[in-house]
């Protein structure tokens, strides 16, 4: 059985050949390797050892304005490099100055808007300066913070951040600033979106006013570009300018189904031989939905494990770190986890709800196909995600094919409602057999945060996925017998109705 095309034929994609705002090549794009660059001698070594020879698009563009101390906004597919295109000129631009070596005090600030994000960096950056005398250290929260306190306190080098635990420090008075020299913004569209605003403005209030900064995302609409003005000076502008594509390498397939037999039809798709799916990162609108899909997924014989964030630092570590060791075949996730998980080998992407925002459909499937693999996206859609679909095929300028399952039942009956949340204590068979739920921090404020987070006013979340049981009994009475046809129901549909626009985000 088929269920999807090919990958698109890669367009633009010469590695020394960026395109420009247009799409056109970029005839600004240098030619060069890294062993042109003739970085210093341990970065070298570093860049050898990690098998790097020819930057990719959006690095060839980045590097030689970011190594001349302009300051850069780069935009670029999700997987492209962009991390490397930031690390490599604040590391060699450290080391350039070995008279700051000596100095105490953090000279170097990574702002990233996740945990996972943070880590992910943190683990480039180590593999970076393994042979220099550079210390680089993640600050976030969910874990102690005594060993941050230590190492803000030694005047660690690097330092790579969440705002909300960052500010924490900066008010206790742990964080010298003094002598920082390059500010970057990853994932900059999050980072600027009203809901960090505030939090970053504080944190540059910290920080000298002269200093390089560089800003990386996978989009930069020209709202967040002109929020960004605030922070740069006469910046370089490098990469799409509108970017909203996928991968080329992405085979992108829709497969539409009643919202009440999406995990029937996960649990298929994750069973046919021809399809193959062996490491899978699913994505669901809500933590509870995060919850009990990965429960039927473990009832189904499958090993799964999920991350959100109402998992403690540790319990998402854990189940990270099994995901990518093989031990875990399924990682159910929110949108959270979104744009922090990058694992190489990934090779597919399931949208089990449809997101609401339309450039998160785009880095939810650059969680695969990445260092120039190839990998599949599936979106499972409900007639009440028809709205979604149009916004992400506006976005991204091209019509998702969609796709059936053979010997599918898309008539069977529903057996129990996926978005009815159990105490959180009772989760944590859903990753691991008899593994009890201790991973959950700040339970209190599930349900009113799951509210802020995915839906506003009359919308609320709340009323369906918290323990508000009448609104969800309600709820579950209108999608009994209601037919597809009809009008879409209210946010807590077990089919991922529509739950509006998303609010400011919260502090991570």
């Amino acid at each position: 059985m088929t269920v999807l095309d090919s990958p698109r034929t890669a367009q633009n994609t010469a590695q020394n050949t960026a395109p420009n705002s247009e799409g056109a090549p970029n005839p600004d794009a240098v030619q060069f390797t890294f062993q042109d660059m003739q970085l210093p001698a341990p970065l070298r070594r570093a860049i050898d050892a990690l098998k790097y020879t020819v930057p990719t698009e959006i690095q060839a563009l980045a590097l030689p304005p970011a190594r001349a101390g302009k300051d850069v906004t780069g935009t670029a597919a999700t997987g492209s490099g962009k991390t490397v295109a930031f690390l490599l000129p604040l590391i060699e631009r450290l080391l350039a100055r070995p008279d700051n070596l000596t100095r105490r005090g953090t000279r170097a600030l990574v702002l990233a808007p996740t945990r996972e994000l943070a880590a992910q960096i943190e683990e480039v950056a180590q593999s970076l300066i393994r042979e220099t005398p550079l210390k680089v250290v993640s600050i976030f929260g969910g874990v102690s913070q005594g060993p941050q306190i230590k190492a803000l306190r030694a005047g660690t080098d690097i330092v790579i951040a969440t705002p909300g635990r960052l500010l924490d420090h900066i008010g206790q008075g742990n964080a010298n600033f003094s002598g920082l020299e390059v500010l970057v913004l990853d994932e900059a569209d999050r980072m600027l979106d009203l809901g960090f605003l505030p939090d970053i403005r504080r944190v540059l209030r910290a920080l000298p006013a002269v200093r390089q900064t560089l800003l990386f995302s996978a989009t930069m609409p020209d709202s967040i570009l002109k929020l960004a003005g605030e922070f740069q000076v006469n910046p370089v502008r490098v990469g799409v300018r509108h970017q909203g594509r996928t991968n080329d390498k992405i085979a992108e397939a829709l497969f539409p189904v009643h919202g009440e037999l999406k995990a029937k039809l996960l649990i298929g798709l994750l069973a046919d031989a021809e399809i193959n799916m062996d490491s899978v990162l699913v994505f669901t609108r809500t933590k509870h939905r995060a919850n009990r899909l990965t429960e039927q997924l473990v009832t189904a014989g499958i090993s799964a494990e999920r991350i959100h964030g109402n998992r403690s630092q540790n319990a998402r570590t854990d189940a990270l770190a099994g995901f990518k060791s093989g031990k875990y075949r399924v990682l159910v996730a929110t949108d959270i986890a979104a744009r922090g998980i990058d694992v190489d080998s990934l090779g597919h992407v399931v949208n089990f709800d449809v997101p609401v925002a339309a450039e998160d459909y785009v880095h939810r499937a650059g969680r695969t196909a990445r260092a120039g693999k190839s990998g599949t996206a599936f979106t499972l859609v409900s007639p009440q995600e028809e709205d979604e679909i149009r916004s992400i095929e506006r976005f991204t300028k091209r019509t998702l094919n969609r796709r059936l399952l053979g010997d599918f039942d898309y008539h069977a009956k529903v057996e129990g409602k996926l978005e009815q949340p159990r105490p959180e204590g009772g989760h944590g068979r859903g990753g691991r057999g008899g593994q009890s739920g201790g991973g959950h921090s700040g339970g209190g404020h599930s349900g009113s945060s799951q509210s802020r987070g995915q839906g506003q006013g009359g919308r609320s979340q709340a009323s369906g996925s918290a323990s508000s049981g009448q609104g969800g009994a309600q709820g579950g009475q209108r999608r009994q017998g209601a037919p597809s046809g009809q009008s879409r129901p209210a946010g807590n549909d077990v089919g991922g109705g529509r739950v509006g626009p998303q609010p400011a985000r919260r502090r991570r």
